[in-house]
């Protein structure tokens, strides 16, 4: 019998007994309630990660320092984003997004991962603004090419995604690359809009930075339009 076939024979046993959860059972068996970090002083960060200490640990029952010591004592060294993600299932109980968050903000920390960037190591930047517009006909804009030279004169726009997709994506061409844009539209219950844009497929976190800062500017101009 596999280390992992016993451990899951003694949670169903414990779970018998005691008619906990199987997450319960597991964390009782493992004994990974939280605790100190076992780290000498504080963690130097080389970039901090996306979710704040606080809403980490309130979620996890721990915060980012203790989740960095324990991979690092498993250890994580040598492991890839998709090793430690299972590792933080199969172990911690973690679901699905926890599971991401928590590897993407260690890999940040402790160097991996650049801030910005993603698993396939280009970057992204995000913008969000709740607007006074109508949803359907901001859509319905993003979904006509013939919209583009005056939505954004600046670049070489292409329609990449259906037209009935919620979520349209366009290509971006600066004359010097090619990046994605994701376009989400949320109408809350009041009737406002929030545009969120999530430009992908950038080359660097200088990039990042530009975007971010034409984002703003333009999600400002079409709530003021």
């Amino acid at each position: 019998m596999t280390k992992q076939e016993t451990l899951k024979r003694r949670i169903r046993e414990r779970m018998a007994k005691t008619g906990e959860r199987y997450g319960a059972a597991r964390r009782a068996i493992l004994d990974l309630s939280p605790g100190p970090a076992v780290s000498a002083g504080p963690r130097v960060r080389r970039a901090e990660p996306e979710v704040a200490d606080a809403v980490v640990r309130e979620a996890t029952g721990r915060s980012w320092d203790q989740w960095c010591d324990l991979l690092d004592a498993w250890p994580a060294t040598g492991k890839n984003h998709t090793e430690i993600a299972a590792y933080l299932c199969d172990v911690f109980d973690l679901d699905n997004w926890w599971q991401q968050t928590v590897t993407v903000g260690y890999e940040r920390i402790t160097g991996r991962r650049a801030k910005y960037q993603m698993l396939d190591g280009t970057f992204s930047a995000s913008k969000a603004r709740t607007v006074d517009l109508d949803a359907r006909a901001l859509h319905a804009m993003l979904v006509d090419p013939a919209e583009y030279p005056s939505l954004f004169p600046e670049f070489d726009v292409t329609l990449r995604s259906r037209a009935a997709t919620k979520a349209p994506r366009l290509a971006f061409d600066t004359g010097s690359s090619v990046s994605e844009v994701l376009f989400t539209l949320f109408v809350r219950p009041n009737g406002r809009v929030t545009v969120t844009v999530t430009h992908e497929k950038l080359r660097t976190s200088d990039e990042v930075e530009v975007w971010k800062e034409y984002w703003a500017a333009w999600l400002d101009a079409i709530a003021n339009s």
